[in-house]
């Protein structure tokens, strides 16, 4: 079995596409996606569309990103500036029906209710932003933070880490994959195409640590 994993969307559909494309996924493959699927890009529900989709033709496990969590926000408490100022709009517009109506399909709150915090195997742990690296795996697991699961950064700059496998994840966007031992960082900002450096879209083989990057394309 095959396992890759794949960074953060933010609403590039195409992107997706294309990446798919390269990776040419089976069903002997294991597709992990490390979340934030929605915002900012063109077609959030697209993309939601294409991952309902391929999960009926591939084994996927679809973790949570900081954004699902706040359109859960959103869904639960009725809580929208801080989504708004985060590329909510982006996503309510892909959404908007043909009577100029916001409708989210049942299917697509589902899956967005449905998204784990975190993933692991025998030599790789996954998670959207990472984890606290002065703690062990199992310490974080203990303290069972989401607000780490989601928006930690402290990681990308330690020195060394406490974890006791490599720390799978996304959530901050680099012009490249960072690649350390411990240490699997694979946001290469897509969404971010008008930025230098960035707007690649990226996947990781494993446990080979082979990267397959595709240009945004929408």
């Amino acid at each position: 079995m095959g396992l890759i994993a794949i960074g953060d969307i933010h609403g590039c559909a195409a992107s997706l596409d294309a990446l798919l494309d390269r990776l040419g996924p089976t069903s002997d493959d294991h597709l992990v996606f490390i979340g934030d699927y929605i915002d900012r890009g063109p077609d959030s529900r697209g993309v939601i569309e294409r991952l309902l989709k391929l999960r009926d033709e591939v084994q996927c496990t679809f973790l949570r990103g900081n954004h699902e969590a706040l359109m859960l926000g959103y869904f639960n408490e009725g809580a929208f500036n801080l989504w708004r100022i985060n590329g909510g709009l982006s996503t309510m517009h892909s959404y908007v029906d043909g009577s100029s109506e916001i409708e989210f399909p049942d299917a697509h709150i589902e899956f967005v209710r449905e998204t784990k915090m975190h993933y692991e195997t025998d030599d790789f742990f996954f998670v959207h932003a990472g984890l606290q690296p002065n703690l062990t795996i199992a310490e974080n697991l203990e303290e069972s933070n989401e607000k780490v699961f989601l928006w930690e950064r402290a990681h990308l700059e330690a020195p060394e880490y406490a974890w006791e496998k490599t720390v799978v994840c996304g959530h901050t966007p680099r012009p490249k994959p960072i690649n350390k031992e411990k240490l699997l960082m694979i946001d290469t900002g897509c969404v971010y195409h008008m930025q230098p450096e960035m707007g690649t879209l990226t996947a990781v083989h494993l446990p080979e640590r082979e990267f397959v990057s595709v240009d945004y394309t929408g």
